[in-house]
């Protein structure tokens, strides 16, 4: 196998980093209890796949290697591990992936208060966790230049979820509708 800076260097042909990247992020999805025990302190790029039956009104492209589940989000990280467990699969103040899917979930009774930005009140929070764990899987990539992978890979493959990147043309408007939703469900207390 070509090492990294062989394949950055152009040494091997057609090697891109985003390709890489998506080449991986294209494997078979793992449950997320064997997800994050096998993520890596790593930068990287991460994708987040549902079977159709979860957000069935929200097209994502079908992964390669089991049809039956498509991709909803992408995401960088600088930190593989710290950022799905820390952020993604625990606080919905500093994951736009847990914001976005609580304000899908508002109608299940999701509720919010407010810090210093609307969060998920601690049952809600554990509650989304478990719905994480329930219907979601990851595909993870290291990379050393997660910033200019994500973006070509949210150009490129349009994640329903992902709202920031994406052409105007893929934005979902029930993606919007939802995280205004969940933005709008509390606010700073009434200085009155």
């Amino acid at each position: 196998m070509a090492s990294y800076e062989q394949r950055s260097s152009g040494a091997t042909a057609g090697w891109t980093p985003a390709g890489e990247a998506l080449r991986l992020l294209a494997g078979a999805p793992a449950e997320l209890d064997v997800a994050v025990k096998g993520l890596s302190r790593s930068s990287g790029v991460y994708a987040w796949w549902a079977a159709s039956a979860v957000f069935p009104d929200l097209p994502g492209p079908p992964n390669e290697n089991v049809p039956s589940l498509r991709l909803l989000y992408l995401g960088r990280a600088t930190n593989l591990r710290g950022r799905i467990l820390r952020n993604h699969l625990r606080r919905s103040g500093s994951s736009t992936l847990r914001r976005t899917l609580a304000g899908l979930l508002l109608s299940e009774g999701y509720r919010t208060h407010w810090t210093d930005r609307v969060v998920l009140v601690p049952e809600d929070e554990a509650r989304l966790t478990r719905w994480m764990y329930a219907h979601l899987r990851l595909t993870w990539a290291e990379e050393p230049e997660p910033v200019a992978v994500e973006a070509e890979l949210v150009r490129r493959l349009h994640p329903p979820l992902n709202v920031h990147g994406v052409d105007p043309e893929h934005l979902q408007a029930a993606v919007v509708a939802a995280k205004n939703a969940y933005n709008a469900s509390s606010g700073p207390p009434d200085p009155g």
